[in-house]
């Protein structure tokens, strides 16, 4: 038991670590005080507008449209609307959902509350308030409309007029291909007095609230964003990934116009996605707690200061486990790269030769590889690529997640049964680490704002092996144990999301966290016999083929949309 002590301490600190970040916050209750952003006060406001589906055209649209108007003005607000039909293929969609629709109309609600100075540009906060068929769309978007109305109302209890005027927009036809946003920063004569925007959107009914897009030249955005809100979460990495992937939101088209802006979201959940059942109840309300309490701080900061942020050089930034907020240059991960790389080389330096050296990297590239081939095969088992429907693979992507951590560690175990049966691994951590190294700087090199996720567990991993070269002993397996802890605790927090993100067409997003977890665990391992390895790795194998079968030939969940193609 005393040789797996380490690692037994490194698993349970990196998993502690882990839920704390992926934790939501615990909601305000309805009588917190009126200053402060309050998840029950907002939910009375969600459970009126979910209450039914409302999609753009539809009664329920128009009622909750109504309620919206009246809501807005009782906060003192001046509100307007403005209206046009919806484009052809926004038409076609609505006659796909309910048959032959009557021509529909996008009808966006505007709010103004006016600032001593009209001459600033306005800060706009900004929803969507319809939703796609069959959906009472609880979270996405009525989490985001319910928040900003929240967050208004306790921005008024200061009983003072900010200098800058604050806008409220809430579009229509989001769902139907962005058609509410469209017409607004086309045709609306208010869109000129836009100077940043808050928007806040949802895909999933959970999970914690990041920040994952702004506008280009974010650093200055972000130094505000890092002042404004307590306990910030997002990462530059997010905006790396969203700015290449075709996904779109409301933001999209503001931002395509140089608009400014911070885009939030929670994604956890993800079975709830345009789902019948993303009812009221079904909804986090830490999650509602966590969206609306970043999006008033910020707006709050945005209001306050004299002049909005310009465009400045992209930063890096992130969350450590939702605790602590780090900004800094992108050339600063010269450093840390570097850093990084000389802990490895001082760790090695005269104790690995050049066929120690292929070995390790070959490890190393082998556990990418399996890990690769093994989710490749686990996923098309699991049904991916054929005719399974997308939202029952949402549905079921905690099961595929702990699938592909299965076929991560079975990969890893094969590897470790060849590693871990002779001596001298310590050794030989310097060649495993090598080609992440290697990554590390291409990374840095071709996109400095979402290479962190390589070289900050690479630099505690170095730290630890070349502790481990200067002490030895107790004292070099304990800063190897500290650096695993933190730096798996790290991997399995960026993994998670990853897969919450795109994990149910692309598990792969899992190989690069769970094989750099790999390298920080692997000093850590007791000597295992190889045929106790190979056992280790078919028993994970197995397990993970169970789960891939069972998601392929389980029932439809009940929360697939009813507008997909085969429910």
């Amino acid at each position: 038991m005393k040789s797996w002590i380490h690692l037994l301490v490194a698993v349970a600190g990196a998993l502690l670590l882990a839920v704390i970040a992926t934790t939501t916050p615990s909601p305000a209750p309805a009588d917190a005080p009126a200053s402060a952003f309050s998840a029950g006060r907002a939910m009375a406001d969600v459970h009126e507008i979910a209450r039914a589906p409302h999609p753009t055209g539809s009664a329920d649209n128009a009622r909750v449209r109504a309620y919206l108007i009246a809501r807005l003005q009782s906060l003192g607000m001046t509100v307007t609307t403005s209206s046009a039909p919806v484009a052809p293929i926004a038409q076609a969609r609505l006659n796909k959902w309910q048959g032959n629709a009557t021509p529909a109309q996008a009808v966006n609600i505007i709010a103004t509350l006016p600032g001593r100075d009209p001459a600033k540009p306005a800060v706009l906060l900004m929803a969507h308030y319809d939703t796609v068929w069959g959906s009472p769309g609880a979270a996405d978007d009525t989490a985001g409309v319910a928040a900003i109305i929240e967050a208004v109302r306790a921005i008024r209890t200061s009983g003072q007029q900010s200098a800058r005027t604050l806008m409220v927009l809430l579009t229509d036809g989001e769902e139907l291909g962005l058609d509410g946003a469209k017409q607004f920063f086309a045709t609306n004569p208010a869109r000129g007095t836009v100077g940043v925007i808050v928007n806040l959107e949802t895909r999933g009914g959970g999970g914690r609230a990041s920040m994952f897009e702004t506008g280009d030249g974010n650093g200055a955005m972000i130094d505000l964003f890092a002042a404004a809100v307590r306990q910030p979460v997002g990462t530059s990495l997010s905006v790396f990934v969203y700015n290449n992937l075709p996904n779109s939101t409301d933001y999209t088209v503001a931002k395509k116009l140089g608009v400014p802006g911070f885009n939030f979201a929670f994604i956890g959940r993800p079975g709830q996605y345009h789902s019948p059942l993303a009812t009221p109840d079904a909804l986090d309300q830490g999650s509602l707690q966590d969206i609306g309490r970043q999006a008033l701080d910020l707006t709050r900061g945005l209001l306050a200061v004299d002049a909005l942020p310009g465009k400045t050089a992209d930063r890096v930034f992130y969350d450590l486990f939702g605790l602590m907020f780090v900004v800094y240059a992108a050339w600063v991960g010269w450093l840390i790269v570097a850093a990084a790389v000389g802990a490895y080389v001082y760790a090695g330096w005269g104790t690995t030769n050049w066929r120690g050296l292929a070995r390790g990297a070959g490890a190393s590239l082998a556990v990418v590889v399996a890990a690769g081939v093994l989710l490749y095969l686990g996923n098309l088992i699991s049904g991916s690529g054929g005719a399974t429907n997308y939202y029952d693979r949402l549905a079921a992507i905690s099961r595929l997640e702990v699938q592909a951590a299965l076929l991560c560690l079975a990969a890893g175990a094969l590897i470790a049964g060849w590693l871990l049966n002779r001596r001298g691994v310590i050794e030989l951590l310097p060649a495993i680490a090598a080609p992440f190294l290697l990554l590390a700087v291409l990374a840095q090199a071709a996109a400095p704002t979402a290479a962190f996720p390589l070289y900050l567990p690479l630099l505690l991993g170095g730290i630890g092996a070349a502790v481990m070269r200067w002490r030895g002993g107790e004292t070099g397996r304990w800063a190897l144990t500290a650096a695993a802890a933190l730096g798996v605790g790290y991997m399995l927090t960026l993994g998670h999301a990853l897969f919450q993100a795109v994990g149910a067409g692309m598990p792969f997003a899992m190989v690069l966290p769970l094989g750099l977890s790999a390298l920080l665990l692997l000093p850590l391992l007791p000597e295992i016999e190889r045929p106790r390895a190979m056992q280790a790795a078919a028993l994970l194998a197995v397990l993970a083929l169970g789960i891939a079968l069972w998601v392929r030939f389980d029932a439809l969940a009940p929360s697939v949309a009813v507008y997909s193609s085969d429910h």
